[in-house]
């Protein structure tokens, strides 16, 4: 069962390695462990509904609980120490686009706050619950998650927007077709959920961020139904897609989206690749990405992340093995890792793995085969399960990504460590900050950065930290001028610096779109662009 305080399935347990547990005390100090709340008491706090019994509206404690939080640091500090609420009124499942149609009508003529929910795995606040004093409708897609037509001539295929990631996948792959999108996020984020936030997969670099992969999408609007997209190729004005993407609920509901589908790959593997250093890795990944090779992933961690990786690895002797075979090959104690993927035909994929890995040689790297990528694809999404542990061994975790160029993506990096070892600073305690690229464009990059550091003894401490820690790397991105999000969207976390990047006429723009379908501000407000007063 989906675990409701923390991530992914309950059953499965992702217990932190007594070696990891080690490297983590020896740079942080020992991990305050406390209990956590129960959910029984936290659904104890569940208020009485505002909104009145109908069919097809659960209003059940547990249901609006579970509706009530995503998976940001907020959230889970929240749920883990019982400071639980506010809480949606009512959850709704619709199957259909007519059933979405029914449920936003409903809402609309009890007044009520509607909060779009697919996956449940937003890290910036998608999900909460501001009270404005009106009642709150969760809509649960989950149930609308049928592939509903698929054009093999054309490669497009229609699918409800309530499809998580393997449930897409497995619909696609039934017809020898693949959609690529993989977030870390894949197993419970959904097909919508990645239009409105702009998601970007792991493999972005060969089957596009959902931007390039959307063909058209339909939207239930309080106003109206809205459908956009759905041309080849159109100069007939703006494109109306762009309203969609990023639109993070406020204009409607996604209900289905029609997307670009690729064949099956024949071939895939991913190399490990060292360099001596973060700039000499930086250099080789801009020299790939600008000559145009086709890799389908090109992710590198700076030195702070690689050696984390591989002291909590677990396999002492295998890295032990490949420390000493690197020191041979010139590469130092603080390595700097590139992962490679390629993916294609038998012919397309030889000579990808022949062009990128000479030009990695000719940047000083050292091949290490596909060993190391093999465990990395195995793992590739259990990797969110470390949360769990951290947090029970007594630490916290939580990252922060932007997009910048090329030029400024060392200096980025640099002032988004420095502004994490300050913020946790002023409160004595000590920051583990590390980052890597982890997509890459003609002209720049993003930057991932993961910050662990130690729980506190109660919520208020663990609240003030983050808040201090996200607000400082949070301005030092902007500082740098880069994105405040390259893939987890605005919610309520980034919606203080969203200014800074769209401008004053940039935001009255995206406030009239939402005016124009949204007129009684119903459709998860307080988010992305909080409300005029």
């Amino acid at each position: 069962m989906r675990r409701w305080n923390g991530w992914g399935d309950d059953t499965f347990d992702k217990t932190l390695p007594a070696t990891a547990r080690a490297f983590l005390e020896s740079r942080l100090g020992r991990g305050q462990v406390l209990p956590d709340e129960s959910l029984a008491n936290a659904c104890a706090q569940v208020p009485e509904s505002r909104l009145e019994a109908r069919t097809g509206f659960d209003r059940s404690a547990e249901a609006r609980l579970r509706h009530a939080h995503g998976q940001s640091f907020a959230d889970w500090a929240a749920l883990r120490h019982g400071h639980v609420g506010p809480f949606p009124d009512a959850v709704a499942c619709p199957q259909t686009h007519d059933e979405t149609r029914a449920v936003l009508d409903a809402a609309r003529k009890a007044g009520a706050v509607v909060i779009p929910y697919g996956g449940g795995t937003s890290v910036v606040g998608h999900l909460k619950v501001v009270d404005d004093g009106r009642p709150v409708v969760s809509v649960d897609m989950s149930r609308n998650a049928r592939l509903l037509d698929l054009d093999p001539h054309d490669r497009i295929a229609r699918i409800g927007a309530g499809a998580a990631g393997p449930v897409v996948e497995a619909q696609l792959r039934a017809h020898g077709f693949v959609l690529g999108h993989y977030p870390q996020s894949f197993d419970y984020s959904t097909l919508g959920g990645w239009v409105v936030t702009r998601s970007a997969g792991q493999q972005s670099r060969r089957y596009g961020r959902i931007e390039n992969l959307l063909h058209s999408a339909r939207l239930v609007c309080p106003r109206t139904d809205f459908d956009a997209g759905g041309q080849v190729a159109s100069s007939a004005g703006p494109d109306l897609r762009e309203l969609v993407l990023g639109s993070e609920g406020r204009l409607g509901i996604v209900t289905e989206a029609a997307v670009h589908i690729s064949p099956v790959a024949e071939r895939e593997s991913f190399h490990a690749v060292f360099f001596t250093d973060w700039p000499a890795a930086l250099a080789a990944a801009r020299a790939i990405t600008q000559a145009g090779l086709p890799v389908s992933m090109l992710r590198v961690s700076n030195e702070e992340e690689t050696d984390t990786q591989l002291r909590i690895a677990g396999h002492e002797s295998a890295i032990a093995w490949l420390r000493r075979y690197l020191g041979v090959r010139g590469i130092g104690n603080r390595p700097a890792m590139m992962m490679i993927g390629a993916t294609g035909s038998r012919r397309q994929t030889h000579r990808l793995r022949a062009d990128t890995l000479a030009l990695t040689r000719r940047a000083g790297g050292v091949h290490v085969g596909t060993a190391m990528g093999r465990i990395w694809a195995k793992n590739r999404f259990a990797g969110a399960y470390l949360r769990n542990g951290l947090w029970d061994a007594g630490f916290a975790v939580d990252t922060m990504e932007t997009a910048v160029p090329w030029s400024q993506a060392s200096a980025t990096m640099s002032a988004m460590q420095q502004a994490a070892h300050v913020a946790l600073h002023a409160f004595d305690e000590r920051a583990l900050a590390f980052a890597h690229l982890s997509h890459v464009y003609g002209a720049g990059c993003s930057i991932y950065m993961t910050v662990v550091w130690r729980r506190g003894a109660d919520y208020a401490t663990d609240m003030a930290r983050w808040r201090a820690l996200k607000g400082a790397v949070s301005r030092a991105i902007v500082a740098c001028g880069g994105t405040i999000s390259h893939q987890h969207g605005v919610g309520v976390d980034h919606a203080p610096y969203l200014a800074d990047e769209k401008g004053e006429a940039g935001i009255g723009l995206i406030r009239a779109a939402l005016a124009e379908l949204d007129p009684q501000g119903m459709m998860n407000p307080h988010k992305l662009i909080a409300k005029q007063a």
